[in-house]
């Protein structure tokens, strides 16, 4: 799947042509379920550098941040974060952080959304440590995927999940 890559060829293809990626911009998340949100604040973010790249949890680190989730598996999860515009390279790990991820890309710019703050971000000593510098970008449409799925069962209930339940995804 073009622009999806493993943590090698993706620093491969950064230091074989450093200057087509740097100033790299760099966020993480679970992307679960893609809203207007979500594109917003990653073309917001790619308007920091040259390119970004979008660390994705793994199902397991979603899992493990997250009670009965992701909802959608990794790899359709890095087929639609791969296929926006803004973003160049979509990396998964499986840690619960992307310090390790951070510690290896050396992105000069690490963005969070604006709900996040310095003080709290698992990432920014990491990030500090090298001289990377952190943007938080004001989240323009407030919504998110635990809000998604809370609003769809408010509509049809949980009677009615049988049949599209988490278990018949592909």
């Amino acid at each position: 799947m073009p622009r999806l890559y493993t943590v090698d060829t993706l620093v491969a293809a950064i230091g074989a042509a450093p200057q087509e990626w740097r100033p790299l911009v760099f966020t993480n998340g679970c992307f679960d379920l893609l809203h207007a949100g979500h594109v917003r604040y990653l073309a917001a973010a790619r308007a920091l550098g040259k390119r970004l790249v979008v660390g994705l949890n793994s199902d397991r680190s979603v899992a493990a941040l997250k009670p009965k989730r992701p909802i959608i598996p990794e790899q359709q999860r890095a087929e639609v974060l791969a296929g926006l515009r803004s973003v160049d390279a979509v990396v998964l790990f499986g840690d619960r952080t992307a310090i390790s991820l951070i510690e290896v890309l050396q992105p000069e710019i690490y963005v969070k959304g604006g709900d996040y703050q310095l003080e709290t971000l698992p990432e920014a000593a990491a990030v500090q440590r090298y001289g990377g510098r952190i943007e938080l970008i004001q989240v323009e449409v407030p919504s998110s995927t635990t809000a998604i799925v809370q609003r769809i069962l408010e509509l049809y209930g949980e009677e009615s999940l049988g049949t599209w339940s988490a278990q018949n995804l592909p």
